[in-house]
């Protein structure tokens, strides 16, 4: 029987997941491409060919695997002569996932989503997974979190997190991250290093790479138990045995209209309503009604993501520019977060960016209308990563607020004062994370 031709619909994560569990070393299939998404993995999709490369594709595909950008599906699928299309990366709305559909059927291939339970690892170690139904709505907060409880009982623990891979893939395989000099010798991008300084801020081990199976083996040599910290809104790279899904009021109805955030609903152990004191209370209600309807045997925690700004003071009446998480700012829709926030509250005048934009951070405004007075923290490469700190050295005024989730300061040179914005999590009333926690710890680690 003839293998089928597979080409996977990705954008530099879930895609080469899916394809290291269902596909590789299955003689049953062929991969002939890989697509990026130029939404999702702004800055890489220019005109260099790209591979998943053989080191790691296994021994059917010798010479690696070609990627090419999404808007050439349609011709790809008529020049390999493509049997099925899988969409394999996330945080795509419902009509979103299905015009791709539309794009692929029309051009002659089967459309394919591949469920969990063919792409999970099961791990040697229990595991608590943290997921969300779209991108930004707080998953890291409620993941450190639960790092601490679990350390603070006595547990070793090791997160392991699943950000896209923008450099030498063979050389990002598997990575393991303590201290600021590992973010250098892997040579993180911001996006990447967004995901990760946080736990080395707070002194906590994180993994991560580009085959999750080995990733977990490595991680496991160390670890009583893992915290999974899922990527956008994507479903658990691993088995869980503890899994939260976190929502966000500020995007009602959202819970129900993303892919695949809303798969992650439906199986919830745990639900988790963040953003609660900067939510409307009728999108909280909506929001609380659609989870209910997903998934009514979940537990729903309600919390607050709590914002603290270093020298808050010194804004008051100030003129400032706001730098905020890029993937929540981009493909996450959103048209502020935190850092916006913060500035408001400390009375600041926020300045709009635009005038004193250069190069590809034009390109990123142009791409994503929704995003006004927000620079978002952009730097996937070092030309992405000079544009932004010339923006912000052109700007007129007299404060940077950065509400990424990195010290913008470590990477760019500019000439005014930077204030940082942090977040976490803070649980309103019964049940919260700790008391879940210790009804895990009961179960699955205690002798």
């Amino acid at each position: 029987m003839a293998k089928k031709k597979v080409i996977i619909i990705g954008a530099l994560g879930m895609d080469f997941h899916t394809f290291n569990q269902v596909f590789r070393d299955n003689p049953e299939y062929e991969v002939v491409a890989f697509t990026i998404a130029s939404e999702q993995n702004v800055g890489t999709t220019g005109e260099a060919q790209r591979y998943y490369p053989a080191e790691l594709a296994g021994s059917l595909y010798p010479n690696g695997i070609p990627m090419y950008p999404e808007t050439q599906l349609e011709e790809l699928i008529k020049r390999y002569d493509v049997d099925e299309a899988i969409l394999a990366y996330s945080d795509v709305s419902h009509e979103e996932v299905m015009h791709k559909a539309s794009r692929a059927l029309a051009s002659g291939a089967d459309y394919k989503l591949i469920s969990g339970k063919n792409t999970m690892v099961k791990a040697n170690k229990p595991v608590v997974s943290i997921c969300a139904v779209r991108t930004g709505c707080g998953k890291s907060q409620v993941s450190r979190k639960v790092y601490r409880i679990l350390k603070e009982k006595g547990y070793k623990v090791v997160a392991i997190r699943e950000p896209m891979p923008y450099g030498d893939l063979v050389e990002q395989n598997v990575m393991r991250f303590e201290t600021y000099e590992d973010l250098d010798k892997h040579k993180c991008t911001i996006e990447e290093r967004e995901e990760y300084e946080p736990y080395i801020e707070q002194g906590l081990v994180i993994y991560a790479g580009v085959d999750y199976e080995k990733i977990v083996r490595e991680a496991e040599k160390e670890a009583d138990v893992i915290v999974f910290d899922g990527g956008n809104n994507e479903i658990s790279f691993y088995v869980p045995d503890l899994l939260f899904v976190v929502a966000d009021p500020l995007r009602p109805g959202h819970e129900m209209r993303y892919h695949p955030g809303e798969v992650n609903a439906r199986v919830a152990d745990v639900l988790i309503i963040n953003k609660m004191n900067s939510a409307k209370p009728e999108d909280v209600k909506t929001v609380e009604n659609n989870l209910k309807k997903l998934n009514p045997d979940a537990t729903i925690i309600k919390s607050n993501s709590v914002v603290t700004v270093e020298n808050a003071d010194e804004l008051k009446g100030k003129k400032v520019i706001v730098v905020e998480d890029g993937p929540t700012l981009t493909h996450g829709g959103m048209s502020y977060g935190a850092g916006y926030v913060a500035a408001k509250n400390s009375g600041a005048e926020i300045v709009d960016p635009r005038p004193y934009l250069v190069g590809t951070m034009k390109s990123v405004f142009e791409e994503f209308p929704q995003i006004t007075e927000i620079v978002p923290a952009m730097g996937y490469d070092e030309q992405q990563l000079k544009d932004l700190e010339t923006t912000l050295n052109n700007a007129d005024c007299d404060y940077i607020v950065d509400g990424s989730p990195i010290n913008l300061k470590k990477l760019v040179n500019v000439n005014k004062p930077v204030v940082r914005v942090t977040y976490d999590i803070e649980e309103i009333g019964e049940p919260t994370i700790k008391s879940i926690l210790d009804e895990f710890e009961a179960k699955h680690l205690k002798k």
